[in-house]
C-alpha cells in the first residue's frame, strides 16, 4: 500500500489559500471595476456637460480661461434678498 507523500508545497498551499481574499470579494471587486469603465465609456461619449463651460486653468489665447464674465461671490448679490 503506498502512503500519500506529504511535501513542503502543502504547507505553502494552505498558507496562500489563506493570505488570498475570498472569491466574493474577488467578483465584487472586479464587477465595481467593471461598472466605472462602463459609466467612463458612457460619460465620454456623451461628451461634456456644459460645452462653454471651461476650467479655470490658464488658457492658450492668454484670456480668462474661456469661462467668461468673470463669474464670482459678486453675481450672486442679486439673490441676497435685499431690494433697494
Amino acid at each position: 500500500m503506498d502512503e500519500p507523500r506529504q511535501s513542503s508545497w502543502t504547507g505553502v498551499g494552505a498558507a496562500l489559500r489563506k493570505a488570498a481574499p475570498p472569491p466574493a470579494l474577488c467578483g465584487f471587486l472586479l464587477l465595481l471595476a467593471l461598472i466605472f469603465t462602463v459609466s467612463y465609456v458612457v460619460g465620454a461619449g456623451a461628451g461634456p456637460v456644459a460645452p462653454g463651460m471651461h476650467g479655470s486653468g490658464t488658457s492658450r489665447d492668454g484670456g480668462d480661461g474661456g469661462g467668461g464674465g468673470g463669474g464670482g461671490v459678486d453675481d450672486m448679490g442679486d439673490m441676497q434678498g435685499g431690494h433697494s
